[in-house]
């Protein structure tokens, strides 16, 4: 950039020469604008638009001294820790309001809930589809790495199988785990709210203390109203009767919301209502002031947002509406550290918008309730949701038409479905025997568990990377994920080996900091060249350096 930039007409007040003149060049100004870390200061000479260094600003009408210059512009700094709520930060003992939300079998890995946590941030290991033993053995892992710094674990809504959710509730009550990410759920269930209550007591000021947190992840009125509610009562009155919590316990429930932040997920990979985030989360706002009110809570629930969140613009602009957080996910899913395969970083890599849709869900696949996945690459969507249609029309497998059946036996178990049965009897005999004994009163729920093992199976295809299923893979994955490739387009990150989560990270808050910084110049009339506004992805230690730090962020 050579040319010369325009003065905006408006002044803002007066600048006093410091030790340096003021420079015209658009190069200089375009530096200054990707230092964030420091003011910059917009000032007429001659005419144009130059940047001030030093001196002295005072701001409004009144008259320069003899060495005054009009000041046209002025944004403070605004370094990437700065984002976010304040309250939010404190409360989870994060420096960036940055979440790395939990993608299921372990896809948010050990590894990366590590790197997050030392890097100042949080993320939420993907506990769900997980055995309790291969949970407890992540929270070991995790601990041992971690030891007081923030990590946190998924309980994922189980209405198939409610024991289970109990179970994980009481591994993490009994291992320490103090903060969860509750999702997918439908309605509030008990081992939620034994979670949230069990060991609240009042501090020395006489506040209610929470010592299990819950970040809720909500796309619907209807569900996030019930976690902005304190416990139901009739909730409460079980766990006290079944001696899980104490009277005092249950009485100071009465005084708290469920969770204590809400992450608004919009249109995301995995279970996702495709919410567009421009309406959710306003709405999710809003929802929170009237139930805080209603309530009289200490301190309202901290909304983030999540789904979509994978360029500096998504990043930005979620600040901007009034999120305390931001959370990512497929782009995570992408990166090295994640629990998932080198295949399946590389078709992520090549992913783009349009190449996402719905398809049946294992958890829930006799509800109809359907997760977003990548289709580009696989045929996953397509056979899930043949499955589902089949298990729609017939009542029992036996009934399916025999072209059917052998095409199903040929591409998708690639054995008999007797063969398939004893293998998915076999899993449930470990994770779950009720299913089996209903499956002996029931050949349809005997067809639905078979499918759902094949559902089931395509994501562990998909994470270990198995070449002979690669038409089978199920992988988890939203339009960011497009829109992070078309941002990296040409860049170090383009290449699936560079993906770093914290580099990620750093890239998306360092340039949602130079974009905003960008907008607030526009705003007081500088004319500034739209190519300013563009924010290619940097190594770490150049973020660093333009953060004033002399590391690694």
């Amino acid at each position: 950039m050579t040319h010369d930039l325009p003065t905006p007409k408006a002044v803002l007040g007066w600048w006093e020469h410091g030790a340096a003149r003021p420079q015209t060049e658009p190069d200089a100004i375009l530096a200054a604008l990707r230092t964030p870390a420091a003011a910059m200061t917009l000032v007429d000479l001659d005419g144009r638009t130059a940047l001030a260094v030093g001196g002295r600003v005072t701001l409004g009408e009144s008259a320069p001294s003899a060495k005054g210059l009009a000041l046209t512009a002025f944004v403070p700094p605004l370094p990437p820790q700065t984002l976010g709520d304040p309250g939010f930060k404190k409360a989870f003992g994060l420096r960036y309001a940055y979440v790395m939300g939990a993608m299921a079998n372990g896809i948010t890995s050990v590894e990366m809930v590590k790197t997050a946590g030392e890097n100042g941030m949080i993320g939420f290991f993907g506990a769900a589809g997980l055995a309790p033993s291969q949970v407890e053995a992540a929270i070991h892992e995790t601990r041992k790495a971690l030891q007081d710094r923030p990590f946190g674990f998924n309980l994922i809504h189980s209405p198939q199988d409610p024991d289970l959710e109990m179970r994980l509730v009481s591994l993490y009550l009994e291992s320490g785990v103090g903060c969860i990410s509750a999702s997918a759920y439908l309605n509030l269930t008990l081992p939620l709210i034994l979670y949230r209550v069990k060991g609240i007591h009042r501090g020395p000021a006489g506040d209610v203390v929470c010592p299990h947190k819950i970040i809720g992840k909500i796309s619907r009125v209807e569900v996030a109203s019930r976690f902005l509610a304190p416990p139901p009562a009739k909730f409460l009155a079980e766990l006290l009767q079944r001696g899980l919590i104490s009277a005092n316990e249950a009485e100071l429930a009465a005084h708290i919301p469920v969770a204590d932040a809400l992450t608004a997920e919009a249109d995301s990979g995995g279970h996702t209502d495709n919410r567009p985030a421009m309406t959710l989360l306003p709405t999710m706002l809003a929802l929170r002031d009237q139930i805080t009110a209603q309530n009289h809570y200490s301190r309202p629930v901290w909304v983030g947002l999540g789904g979509g969140i994978a360029t500096p613009q998504a990043t930005s602009g979620a600040f901007a509406m009034g999120a305390a957080f931001v959370l990512t996910g497929s782009i995570n899913q992408a990166c090295m550290e994640s629990g998932t395969s080198d295949t399946v970083r590389r078709m992520l890599a090549d992913a783009r918008q349009a190449d996402v849709t719905m398809a049946p869900a294992a958890d829930m696949f006799e509800m109809g309730v359907k997760v977003q996945v990548l289709k580009r690459g696989t045929m996953f969507p397509l056979r899930a949701a043949k499955l589902y249609d089949l298990y729609r029309a017939y009542e029992t497998y036996d009934q399916i038409p025999p072209k059917e059946k052998a095409l199903l036996e040929k591409d998708y178990f690639r054995c008999s479905f007797e063969k398939e049965w004893e293998q998915t009897r076999a899993f449930f005999a470990q994770r779950d025997p009720r299913q089996n004994q209903r499956a002996d009163r029931d050949a349809r729920h005997k067809m639905a568990l078979v499918f759902r093992s094949y559902l089931g199976q395509s994501s562990n295809w998909a994470n270990q990377g198995d070449p002979s299923r690669v038409l089978d893979y199920q992988i988890w994955c939203g339009p960011a994920m497009g829109a992070f490739n078309e941002w990296t387009k040409g860049t170090f990150l383009e290449q699936p080996e560079n993906r770093k989560v914290v580099t990620v990270a750093h890239n998306l808050l360092f340039n949602a900091c130079v974009l905003m910084r960008y907008n607030w110049l526009q705003y007081q009339g500088a004319a500034l060249p739209a190519a300013m506004a563009h924010c290619p992805p940097l190594p770490l230690n150049e973020i660093a350096a333009r953060c004033g730090a002399e590391k690694a962020p």
